[in-house]
């Protein structure tokens, strides 16, 4: 049985976080954010609903670094290699 990698984020060789996914979960993860920020600006117009337009953005971001942080490499602060 073949398997991937441990982690769907790695950690930024510099700094705090996780860069770009390494493996095809990460790839789904990230184009479905991708998706949804334009798709927030049809649903909620910011000039009509901000305050809907602001919460659906950041529930957005808030389930990427939570998937980030439950799938990714254990974030801390890192000089490079």
């Amino acid at each position: 049985m073949r398997r991937g990698p441990p982690y769907w984020f790695p950690s930024k060789r510099y700094g705090w976080g996780w860069g770009l996914p390494i493996c095809w979960q990460g790839w789904v993860v990230f184009g479905v954010y991708l998706v949804l920020l334009p798709l927030g600006f049809f649903l909620f117009p910011p000039h009509e609903q901000i305050f809907e337009f602001m919460v659906f953005t950041q529930a957005a971001t808030l389930a990427l670094v939570l998937i980030c942080w439950l799938k990714g490499e254990p974030p801390r602060w890192r000089w490079g290699d």
